[in-house]
């Protein structure tokens, strides 16, 4: 995540671009969202440094990266793409705290959350991520068929 996240920043306007050619509201906005989550996240993943939010901004980033990937085709062509496997990786960490080596154990002297609250991060992660793709893509990325060309 952080490979992809510096790649977003190091040309930032490449990904405005992305955003714009397909069809974001507030180009700009929404690349710096996706930066900061990857960028931010996976420093937190990497070192271990406030893990649960690291994990929630991860999956909000991933959800969305994920429906870019299935929103040309029908919702199910296919479904374990790299973003979903990541998700899924960040959602296990969220879970599973960040392990013992981690600054979180070192300076917290905890390396995981309780189930509520990685529960709760999770949920917000979804919402972020629905949110997100709702106000500033506006359209539904799930289909069970794939979409008519216009």
């Amino acid at each position: 995540m952080l490979h992809a996240g510096l790649r977003k920043v190091f040309d930032f306007n490449t990904t405005a671009g992305f955003m714009e050619s397909g069809g974001w509201r507030l180009p700009k906005f929404a690349a710096f969202m996706v930066t900061a989550a990857e960028t931010a996240g996976g420093i937190g993943l990497l070192l271990g440094v406030l893990t649960p939010l690291a994990a929630c901004a991860i999956i909000a980033a991933m959800i969305d990266a994920w429906a870019v990937n299935v929103a040309a085709a029908a919702f199910w062509s296919d479904p374990f793409n790299a973003p979903f496997l990541i998700g899924v990786g960040a959602t296990a960490l969220l879970f599973a705290g960040a392990g013992g080596y981690s600054v979180d154990a070192k300076v917290l002297g905890r390396s995981r959350v309780s189930f509520r609250i990685a529960a709760g991060l999770l949920v917000l992660a979804i919402a972020a991520a629905l949110l997100t793709w709702e106000a500033l893509n506006g359209t539904n990325p799930i289909h069970f068929t794939a979409p008519q060309a216009a």
